[in-house]
């Protein structure tokens, strides 16, 4: 794979949105309650508990892009079919270009992205590394300080339950 120079990948950002994915990982536990997985890591808010994901590679599947990052992130699989489609569609922006219509996105400084979304269960047990200082789960009630805009898609996913990725037959 051919990566970009960081001042053209730079330049790019400021020019263009970015095609990212966005997950969370979610399981039920044994008396019904829904969890959600977050990771701490360092972020332009400081240390921040957040959703996982990132940017989609030139030649990946949206999958694989799901998959690479919960690989680098958790060293974990998806339970995920082939051809999912995202649970939600949500926006990042920075605030100098930050819509003022009432649309509902997430801030971030660095880039506007359009992050296409899942609510996924997690193969394996997640262990943290690289970005992710740490892997915890929580209840929609004890959701913890999160980078801006992320407990809101957190809620946007978890509101959608009929439309989880579970682990295929």
């Amino acid at each position: 794979m051919t990566f970009l120079p960081d001042d053209l990948y730079a330049q790019i950002e400021q020019s263009m949105p970015i095609a990212c994915v966005d997950f969370i990982p979610v399981r039920t536990t044994p008396d019904g309650t829904t969890e959600i997985g977050l990771i701490l890591r360092d972020s332009p808010f400081g240390q921040v508990w957040c959703h996982l994901g990132g940017r989609v590679n030139r030649g990946e599947t949206i999958v694989q892009a799901l998959r690479r990052h919960a690989r680098d992130t958790l060293d974990v699989d998806l339970a995920i079919e082939p051809n999912a489609q995202p649970d939600y569609v949500y926006e990042w922006f920075p605030p100098n270009i930050a819509p003022t219509d009432g649309t509902v996105y997430g801030d971030d400084p660095r880039k506007h992205a359009i992050g296409l979304s899942y609510a996924v269960e997690l193969i394996g047990t997640p262990a943290p590394r690289n970005e992710a200082h740490d892997f915890e789960w929580f209840t929609a009630n004890e959701l913890p300080s999160m980078w801006p805009g992320s407990a809101t898609l957190v809620l946007k996913l978890i509101g959608l339950e009929s439309n989880w990725r579970f682990a295929i037959e």
